[in-house]
C-alpha cells in the first residue's frame, strides 16, 4: 500500500505563491507516489473569520480551484471539506484532554499570528477565541484522522505539526499504539517573503502575488516591490540582498540570478527592466495555470462535484480512525 500525504488550506482568501512554492508544488510532485488527501480547512477558517461565514464559504471555492489549476489532479488525489468530515470533530474533543492551555500560548505560529492580528487592527484585534487557540488541536485531528505519513507544510506550519507528533505520543502512551506520527516535509523555499520585505508573504499583509492574478495585476504589485533605497539613478550600483526584486529573481530565475547580482553590484542594471524581466519570469511560470484556473472558473459545479467525491473518499478514511480511537479509550459502547 502506498504511504499517506495529509495537507491542505485555511480558505480564508486566495492561495499565493508562498503556497506555490511553499507546498502545492510539492503536492503536484508526490500525488503519484502516495495516496494524497488535501483539506481545505474551513473549520479553522471560522476560528478568526466566524463573523464572516460568507468570506469563508466563497473562497473554499477559489482554494479548490487554486489547488486544480496547479494541477493536484482529482482522479490522484482527494481534496475535500473539513467541516464535512464530523470524526475530525470528535477527535478534536478528545485530543483537548491531552493539551494544556499553556502549551498552546507557547506554540510559536499562534503566537506569531496572534502577533499579526495586533499589528494590523490594534490591542483589540489582538483577541484570542478558544478557537483560535485550540486550532492546533483541530490540526492535529486532520492529519491523525488519516494516519498519515507525511505533511507538506510551510516552514510556519514546523511548530503545529510538532504539536501533532506530541499529541500522538501522548495519546499512544495513555491508550496504545493507535495513531501514527507523521513527518514534516517543507517545500523547496521553506518560506517565501512578501514584497515588501515581511518576513512572510500573507493573504492579510497585502505583500502577496495570488496565483489567480492576471498578468497585468503581477506586473503592477512587482512594479511596487521593495528595492534597495540607497539606488537613486538608474547607473547607481545596488545591493542585491536588501531588494525584494532580487530576492524573488533568485526563485523564479535561478539561471539568470548570478549574472542579475553582478549586473545590479556593477550598476549597469536599472530597476525598470530588472522588475520587467521578473514579471515576465514569474508570468510565464504561471501562464498555463491561469490558463487552467479560467477553466475550472468557467466549470464551478465540476469543482463541486470534485469536493463532493474527495468528501466521501475521506470519510471512508476518518470512520475507521474514530471507530479504533474509541475502542482504544474504551468508549465503544455498543460494538
Amino acid at each position: 500500500m502506498k504511504k499517506r500525504i495529509l495537507t491542505g488550506d485555511r480558505p480564508t482568501g486566495r492561495l499565493h505563491l508562498g503556497h506555490y512554492v511553499g507546498s502545492l508544488l510539492n503536492r503536484v510532485k508526490l500525488q503519484d507516489e502516495y495516496e494524497t488527501y488535501v483539506l481545505i480547512a474551513d473549520v479553522q477558517a471560522l476560528t478568526d473569520n466566524f463573523d464572516n461565514p460568507e468570506k469563508v464559504r466563497e473562497n473554499v471555492l477559489q482554494v479548490a480551484m487554486d489547488n486544480l489549476a496547479v494541477g493536484v489532479d482529482p482522479k490522484k488525489s482527494n481534496i475535500y471539506i473539513q467541516s464535512m468530515i464530523p470524526e475530525v470533530a470528535d477527535l478534536t474533543v478528545y485530543y483537548s484532554n491531552l493539551v494544556t492551555i499553556a502549551r498552546l500560548q507557547r506554540n510559536p505560529t499562534v503566537k506569531t499570528e496572534i502577533s499579526q492580528k495586533k499589528a494590523l487592527f490594534g490591542e483589540d484585534g489582538g483577541s484570542v477565541t478558544y478557537g483560535f487557540l485550540g486550532y492546533p488541536i483541530s490540526q492535529a485531528a486532520d492529519i491523525t484522522a488519516f494516519n498519515a505519513d507525511l505533511v507538506p507544510v510551510g516552514e510556519d506550519q514546523l511548530p503545529l505539526i510538532e504539536q501533532c507528533r506530541e499529541i500522538v505520543r501522548k495519546f499512544n502512551s495513555l491508550y496504545g499504539e493507535v495513531l501514527k506520527e507523521p513527518e514534516a516535509l517543507v517545500g523547496e523555499v521553506a518560506r517565501l517573503k512578501g514584497l515588501d520585505g515581511n518576513t512572510k508573504m500573507g493573504k492579510s499583509l497585502g505583500n502577496a502575488i495570488y496565483i489567480g492574478d492576471s498578468e497585468e495585476e503581477t506586473i503592477k504589485k512587482i512594479n511596487n516591490a521593495v528595492t534597495d533605497p540607497n539606488k537613486i539613478k538608474k547607473d547607481d550600483p545596488a545591493e542585491p540582498n536588501v531588494c525584494m526584486v532580487a530576492y524573488y529573481h533568485s526563485i523564479f530565475s535561478k539561471n539568470e540570478y548570478e549574472d542579475i547580482c553582478k549586473e545590479c553590484r556593477a550598476g549597469v542594471r536599472g530597476c525598470v527592466n530588472c522588475k520587467r524581466q521578473l514579471a515576465d519570469n514569474i508570468n510565464n511560470e504561471l501562464s498555463g495555470i491561469r490558463e487552467k484556473r479560467k477553466y475550472y472558473e468557467n466549470h464551478v459545479d465540476e469543482v463541486k462535484e470534485i469536493l463532493k467525491q474527495g468528501t466521501a473518499n475521506a470519510r471512508i478514511i476518518t470512520k475507521e480512525t474514530l471507530k479504533n480511537v474509541k475502542k482504544a479509550m474504551k468508549i465503544d459502547y455498543f460494538e
